[in-house]
């Protein structure tokens, strides 16, 4: 697979009405895929074809799915494949984290969280892999975090979730060898888009310190997803401190992250 060349192949992006989304449908657009944007706001959906077609002369076409319903995933995969649909890059963008202590927050945000931060993501995965694998060639990338890394007081459900989706990428790509298709996850640290609004959390010292573009980041994850390579965590700071906790107990782990994450 080409890395600059993807004409001809579609790629179907999550939650891509906004932030990281957008700016992985700019990267493939001009690398001159075909785009299945996919995201709960039709508005917003509307407009980013709209830029896209303009700016890119994108062959764009958006899906309105909320991948919260546990139904959604599934009547995604069989519309597509109704209208014979082939997907040959599938990009799990969407997710969204909530900030608090956990029994603070309320079950059913912390479900509809991990609906859509693990099952649905884990559920697109594996409606498509199968018709990638049959083909000999394809991309996933699974949008995992910084936070899987260390435990993280004020994001636990959000980091752990994290987590386990830096452990299925890698289990994936390992499982896929051979096949053409590769998986590639990518963990950013604190990225301009609407996280922290939807999360709850004000912006931190930590956050000022450390924020990258989602323009940056899409950029970084799509060059290493093309290239075939397991993971990528964005950013040298990111990825320093990521590889720094491995050497860490977790409490202090956990201590670290709280200091860096409190609003004070």
């Amino acid at each position: 697979m080409a890395h600059n060349d993807l004409s001809g192949q579609t790629a179907i992006i999550t939650g891509a009405s906004s932030g990281l989304g957008v700016d992985f449908a700019r990267e493939l657009a001009a690398r001159g895929a075909r785009l299945i944007l996919v995201a709960r706001r039709e508005a917003q959906l509307q407009q980013v074809c709209e830029d896209l077609r303009s700016s890119h002369g994108a062959d764009v076409v958006y899906r309105v799915a909320d991948l919260g319903d546990p139904a959604a995933c599934t009547a995604l995969h069989q519309a597509l494949s109704d209208e014979g649909q082939r997907v040959d890059i599938l990009i799990n963008n969407a997710g969204f984290g909530l900030f608090g202590d956990f029994c603070d927050l309320s079950w059913e945000r912390t479900e509809q969280m991990l609906q859509v931060d693990v099952v649905a993501l884990t559920h697109l995965t594996r409606l498509f892999v199968d018709g990638m694998v049959s083909r000999g060639r394809g991309r996933i990338m699974l949008i995992s975090s910084v936070g899987a890394f260390q435990p993280s007081p004020g994001y636990a459900a959000y980091a752990a979730a994290k987590a386990y989706v830096l452990s299925l990428g890698h289990a994936l790509h390992f499982e896929l060898r051979g096949t053409g298709v590769t998986c590639t996850t990518v963990c950013p640290g604190v990225t301009a888009t609407e996280f922290l609004q939807v999360s709850g959390q004000k912006k931190t010292w930590f956050h000022k310190a450390t924020m990258m573009t989602s323009a940056a980041v899409a950029r970084m994850g799509v060059k290493r997803m093309l290239a075939g390579r397991p993971e990528i965590v964005t950013g040298l700071v990111n990825a320093l401190s990521a590889f720094s906790m491995r050497f860490l107990p977790r409490q202090l782990q956990a201590l670290i992250a709280y200091f860096a994450m409190r609003n004070r």
